[in-house]
């Protein structure tokens, strides 16, 4: 590496062409990468859904979801299924290990669907496989207002235009319709005038599934031609459908038209939506994975801009939701608050050392950042919160190793060197320390890359960016700066005064310095002499700290709670409400959320209760905006608060808000599950913890996932009594369907629709209801006859949905916490209760959710924790071939441990299981870095001054590295000082913010790192050379106990050898 430096130093027109070509490379990079405001994380989820109108839960539980179990299970990679089977539908999700190919896991799900087809009823659709995304929250929703004069029909083609048009960006992936209804081609029966021409309804339905086939007529080969044959017998426009004859009789024939009115019109509403209060329907755009979503919602509004002029002026078109401010917003205060670190860093930098050095050490940043997103590019990652941050982490770390650099070249050219000598010698001198110090720091983030599970793919930006940040700066410290140095170097004051104290730290006594410096070198003299003294009050001071956290710790949280920008308000009643009664309800919510200030707008749906992750007895919800901080007089935890205050007297209804998570999806903090083969023993255990949480003070928004309070109509046919009347339950069955949903007997493909049109046959309006299914009478051989003479109609409990998790029955509890309330502390409350509890052996309870994944962050922090100590230590080991002096760096994350403990229990602020653990494992590769230092360059003085005495030894070498020591510490800490105090400061912007979205997300790592890079480094400056002198005093007492006993013993010894052996002549 000597012969690379002065290489570099010798051809420095080369070295700054290379060093141009990473800045020109990295600019290119960072304009190429998509802006996003989170991390894309592929989730490894599968959803399989598979519809089959009119069946019940049971029967979806046994004849859906059973045998589609049975195959997932036959699948690689699998960690859990978990199955929903409800009315007329069933949902598989199947996870997959989060490391596993996702493109292959999507093959091998679909192969097991397509072995599971075979055994699915006939009357099952053909099962839909989707693939989960933490992208799919819109980035932006266009929606569609008009007044009542403007037809449903006209709002729905438009937004089919520009759904259309807007699909074809290429960085959008979907644009979902809300708020319509499905196309239906509607045939209303006259069942008057089936009766009068004999028509059965059997015989109805025949005649249109007949005359609507695809019929493969082949082809005929007359040897002079081969020609096609077609029989065309697909139903193509809503006319064909009129003149299909039903009966012919002699001359005359019967068609559709005369039994029965087709229309083109649309399903029954099943749901609405809205935006402000106003009835709409909206796109809700998504965008794909690496997509700029910046540069995808302003092509979105392109497209909308282009339709604008061919839109009727009573149908208003406006944006909702739009991410592309929130993402320009949170990259620009991330950047400024960037360029707010680098300012200190550089005042402090340039105060310390001078213009020419501290610029010199400063152009590392931005060189090191432009190499780091040149790899970033190639990783294919976004530009992101996480990768930012990284590079704000790094900022203060980055320049370690060209302050140590500049700094002996300095103290070099004040001897009299001259510059690119100084240089030269100080990247070789210095080449292994900062080597070490920035590969033990890498060291410490490396095991971080290879976290698992969805935190993991969440949290794996940090350390990479980190990783090829510092990687950049190692480069930039020993050639890049080393070059610029001999190029534009100069050294510091050369007066008299400097130049004593310069001789002094080289060859003199620091302890007669007049300075901090000299009182420093005052202190380590007592504390070297005094060692055990020293090292025994630094081990209380660190004993009594991490028994003070023990006792008055606050708890642990999963993540950081975070100012909210948008939030999620769910409306849950239950009941067999209908979609009118439903969407009265949410309406009335809706009312009151629309009167809280702070709220920049709403978006409101409703829905009918069926098999899904969520509350089965949510009804409806709203996705409500708040307005940028900026713009508001209160906190978005204030804004919430008053919508659960205004909604909690609304009886009936029960009203939750949860803010939307920014770290890893992990739904409500506190999740109970219970699970048991014997599913009739889950319903009352989840009754009895039920009925202990509604009792805790601090848990909100409770739900379980037991059975709704409702009823089912159950229709018995007694076949023997319907064999009397030549009916079966086939007719029975018929009949029914066309009093509720109505018979599905084809489907049909007009112009610009992107699905099959269903052909559906039914009862008109006012022959429908509860009442019309006594009233039913079916076409037999001996006539009409009324079903009620051979069928019962009874009420009956309903079964909302099963639910199976590896084909076991489960039940789930959920809960939020108020503000101010662990979740952790919940936890451990219901479990100490649990304990006391007596439940079946067959019942199984357990916790998920957030603290399942915090236990499981928690034990790869603690490994990788214990993997990042032993990567160091080898490296160490290797660097200074000394097991003690290894052994003695390390001790310095025991102190940093200890500073972050501290920390916390002065703000009163709880461990973060992943950012505060993160911070300690970063710690542990950022405070080795100043031992190194320390101890290199004891090594190095003990190994050119032999002369001197290890109490000199030791305050020579403290009092000369103090300087760069604490100068890299406080770059560190300054650059993360601003974050750590829950302040966003952006000098680009000019604005200051206390407690916004941006720092309170970041508060528990930057806190971390603060405070235990503070604390540790004040420690390590007088443990370090106070464990130095320990090991010179104990070899001293050896040496004088063993010159001691040589002493004693020689005598003896004496007189041994003096002793004449016995005689044996005489034998």
């Amino acid at each position: 590496m000597k012969r690379l430096i002065d290489a570099a130093i010798n051809r420095t027109r080369t070295t700054l062409l290379i060093m141009f070509m990473v800045v020109f490379a990295g600019l290119a990079a960072r304009n190429a990468i998509p802006i996003a405001a989170d991390p894309h994380v592929e989730v490894p989820f599968f959803v399989v859904t598979i519809v089959n109108e009119g069946i019940s839960p049971e029967d979806a539980e046994r004849l859906l979801v059973m045998p589609t179990e049975i195959e997932m299970r036959k699948v690689e990679g699998v960690e859990e299924i978990t199955a929903y089977a409800a009315e007329g539908v069933a949902n598989i999700l199947v996870e997959f290990d989060a490391e596993y190919d996702l493109d292959q896991a999507l093959l091998d799900v679909r192969e097991a669907v397509d072995r599971t087809k075979p055994e699915l009823p006939s009357t099952a659709e053909e099962p839909i496989v989707q693939e989960q995304s933490a992208d799919d929250f819109p980035i932006v929703q266009v929606n569609l207002v008009g007044g009542r004069d403007v037809p449903e029909r006209m709002l729905y083609n438009i937004a089919i235009e520009l759904r259309d048009d807007i699909e074809a960006i290429p960085g959008v992936l979907e644009a979902e319709m809300q708020g319509n209804r499905e196309e239906l081609l509607e045939a209303v029966i006259d069942p008057t005038a089936l009766e009068a021409y004999r028509i059965s309804n059997e015989e109805l339905i025949n005649t249109i599934l007949r005359n609507n086939r695809l019929i493969p007529a082949g082809s005929i080969d007359t040897g002079q031609g081969r020609f096609s044959v077609k029989v065309p017998s697909i139903i193509e426009e809503a006319e064909d459908i009129f003149d299909l004859p039903i009966r012919s009789d002699g001359e005359t024939v019967v068609t559709l038209s005369d039994v029965a009115t087709v229309r083109r019109t649309f399903k029954d509403r099943t749901s609405y939506a809205r935006v402000n209060g106003r009835d709409t329907i909206s796109l809700r755009v998504t965008k794909r994975a690496n997509a700029n979503v910046i540069d995808t919602v302003d092509a979105v509004k392109a497209v909308v801009e282009r339709h604008r002029p061919d839109i009727p002026s009573k149908i208003d078109v406006f944006f909702s939701q739009d991410q592309a401010p929130f993402a320009a917003n949170q990259v620009n205060e991330l950047q400024g608050n960037i360029f707010t670190a680098l300012a200190l860093v550089m005042v402090l930098v340039v105060a310390a050392m001078g213009f020419r050095s501290g610029i010199i050490v400063g152009i590392g940043i931005p060189v090191s950042f432009l190499f780091s997103l040149i790899f970033i590019y190639l990783l294919g990652y976004t530009f992101n919160f996480m990768v930012m941050f990284g590079m704000l982490l790094g900022l203060g770390m980055l320049i370690d190793g060209a302050i140590v650099v500049t700094e002996y070249a300095d103290r070099k050219m004040t001897e009299g060197f001259d510059r690119r000598a100084a240089y030269a010698l100080a990247a070789k001198r210095m080449f292994w320390p900062v080597t070490a110090s920035i590969a033990t720091t890498l060291a410490a983030f490396l095991p971080l890359m290879f976290w698992p599970g969805v935190s993991g793919k969440f949290m794996r930006y940090l350390p990479v960016t980190v990783f090829t940040v510092l990687t950049g700066s190692l480069v930039y410290a020993l050639i890049f700066g080393p070059v610029l140095g001999s190029m534009f170097g100069k050294a510091g004051t050369r007066d008299r005064k400097s130049m004593e104290a310069l001789k002094q730290l080289e060859e003199g006594d620091p302890t007669r310095l007049r300075s901090l410096t000299g009182l420093y070198a005052r202190l380590l003299a007592y504390a070297s002499r005094y060692a055990v003294v020293t090292i025994l009050a630094i081990m209380g001071v660190l004993f009594a700290s991490f028994w003070a956290y023990g006792e008055y710790g606050r708890g642990m949280v999963f993540f950081s709670d975070t100012e909210p920008k948008f939030a999620e308000v769910s409306v849950r009643a239950r009941g067999n409400l209908s979609a009118a009664e439903i969407n009265t309800l949410v309406r009335e919510v809706e009312r009151e959320v629309l009167e809280v200030k702070g709220i920049k707008g709403i978006n409101s749906y409703t829905t009918v209760s069926s098999g899904t992750r969520g509350s089965l007895d949510r009804i409806g919800g709203m996705f409500v905006e708040l307005h940028d901080e900026s713009e508001r007089q209160r906190k978005g935890s204030v804004v919430l608060q008053e919508i659960r205050d205004r909604t909690a007297p609304m009886a009936g209804i029960t009203v939750e808000v949860q803010a939307f998570e920014q770290g890893p999806p992990v739904g409500k903090p506190v999740q109970i599950q219970f699970s048991s083969y014997e599913r009739h023993l889950l319903e009352p255990a989840v009754a009895r913890v039920r009925a202990f949480i509604d009792t805790l003070p601090g848990v909100i928004d409770v739900d379980d996932t037991r059975s709704l309070p409702g009823i089912e109509w159950r229709l018995s046919v007694d076949r023997a009594q319907a064999a009397l009347y030549d009916a079966d339950v086939s007719q029975v069955g018929i009949a029914v369907q066309l009093v509720t949903n109505g018979v599905k007997v084809g489907e049909y493909r007009p112009d610009k629709a992107d699905d099959a049109v269903d052909i559906r046959v039914r009862y008109p309006t006012e022959a429908r209801g509860i009442s019309a299914l006594d009233e039913i009478r079916i076409s037999t051989p001996k006539g009409l006859v009324p079903i009620s003479n051979f069928v019962s109609r009874e009420p009956s409990p309903n079964v909302d949905t099963l639910q199976r998790i590896d084909g076991i029955a489960v039940e789930f509890i959920r809960a939020n916490v108020a503000e101010g309330v662990l979740a952790d502390d919940v936890v451990q409350e219901i479990q100490a209760w649990l304990d006391t509890q007596t439940f079946p052996a067959a019942l199984e309870i357990e916790f998920r959710g957030a603290n399942e994944e915090q236990n499981e962050s928690m034990a790869f922090i603690g490994v990788a924790f214990l993997l990042s100590l032993l990567l160091m230590f080898v490296l160490l080991v290797t660097q200074f071939n000394s097991l003690y002096q290894a052994t003695l760096i390390l001790l310095s994350v025991v102190m940093s441990t200890a500073g972050v403990l501290l920390g916390l229990l002065v703000t009163g602020s709880p461990f973060s299981a992943i950012l505060t653990g993160v911070g300690v494992v970063a710690l542990a590769g950022i405070v080795v870095n100043n031992n190194i230092v320390l101890i290199d360059t004891y090594n190095h003085l003990r190994k050119e001054h032999p002369e001197l005495d290890y109490v000199a030894l030791i305050v020579r070498t403290g009092a000369q590295r103090l300087r760069p020591v604490m100068l890299t510490t406080v770059t560190t800490v300054f650059g993360l000082l601003p974050l750590a105090s829950n302040l966003s400061v952006d000098l680009v912007n000019r604005t200051v913010i206390y407690g916004g979205q941006l720092s309170m997300f970041w508060v528990p790592l930057s806190q971390a790192i603060v405070s235990g890079l503070t604390f540790a480094t004040l420690l390590t400056l007088v443990a370090t050379p106070a464990m130095l002198a320990i090991a010179h005093q104990t070899r001293a007492v050896y040496e004088r106990a063993r010159s001691t006993a040589a002493r004693r013993l020689g005598p003896l010894r004496s007189r041994f050898r003096g002793a004449s052996p016995p005689s044996t002549s005489g034998a």
